[in-house]
């Protein structure tokens, strides 16, 4: 049986999905979908539609004149953004609170990790809005096994000092890794195959056949984002620990650069999407 199992023991305290959130992982499928259309599949979840007109209103948009309504907000943010930010605000709303636990960087983390694999999606041949997906549940896996084993995941989160270590100590100190159980929790929210293999890949990429590009891009973006938390350069940090999997990837580290976002930008706007 594998270590990851413990963590789901008790279906009835696991996470569900919200509804809405599975309409909009189907959207990704629709090329005719309009911001009305979006406008009005958001606005079906009262509590998810006051996080997004909060940030809509918030100083990362600065909007000109007060946003009122989704369409309006969808103006401001853009389709594929206000999509980004529902599933984000979704996914976040998921989960319960845990004492003791640092919120608000964790789910940065999370933030970061997600536009960082549409970015790298862009140049590997991966669909963005998937990479994006991916890299945002990428790491709640944690949060299941911080319910169950709260002090071995605060030490290995402690024992992690230097970017793309978590992983190993988790395995040392839990014997199975937040990757192993974010896929299988994806695989219970019923996400697409290709993404529960893809988490499950990620943990070492080049040793998994066939291989996964989509679980590459999320390894890479997972270091570029615990880089840019730690105010190391990402891209340096990528060459660092993962060279031979950009060189399998072919990066143009340049073109990278040039199009990478800030760390502040990619997080900017967490607080309006937990409260």
């Amino acid at each position: 049986m594998p270590m990851s199992d413990k963590y789901f023991a008790n279906p009835a305290a696991l996470p569900s999905m919200p509804e809405v959130a599975h309409r909009l992982l189907k959207s990704f499928e629709r090329e005719d979908l309009g911001m009305q259309q979006l406008a009005d599949l958001i606005a079906q979840d009262q509590g998810l539609s006051v996080k997004l007109l909060r940030l809509a209103n918030s100083a990362r948009y600065s909007p000109r004149h007060a946003i009122a309504s989704i369409k309006d907000a969808a103006m401001v943010i853009g389709l594929g953004g206000l999509r980004d930010l529902a599933l984000a605000a979704c996914v976040a709303g998921a989960f319960p609170k845990v004492t003791g636990f640092d919120r608000l960087k964790f789910w940065r983390q999370c933030l970061a990790t997600a536009g960082q694999a549409r970015l790298l999606a862009h140049s590997s041949d991966v669909d963005p809005d998937t990479a994006y997906l991916a890299g945002l549940v990428m790491r709640t896996g944690e949060l299941l096994m911080l319910m169950a084993d709260p002090e071995a995941v605060a030490l290995a989160e402690s024992r992690a000092l230097s970017p793309d270590s978590l992983l190993d100590h988790e395995r040392q100190l839990l014997q199975c890794t937040h990757l192993e159980v974010t896929a299988e929790l994806a695989r219970r929210w019923k996400f697409p195959d290709t993404m529960v293999h893809a988490l499950r890949a990620a943990e070492d990429p080049l040793a998994v056949k066939p291989f996964s590009r989509l679980g590459a891009v999320l390894r890479l973006a997972s270091v570029m984002a615990e880089a840019g938390e730690a105010g190391l350069p990402p891209l340096t940090t990528l060459v660092d620990t993962q060279g031979p999997l950009v060189e399998h990837l072919h990066l143009d580290l340049e073109w990278l650069g040039h199009r990478m976002a800030p760390h502040d930008t990619l997080t900017l706007g967490v607080e309006q999407l937990l409260h």
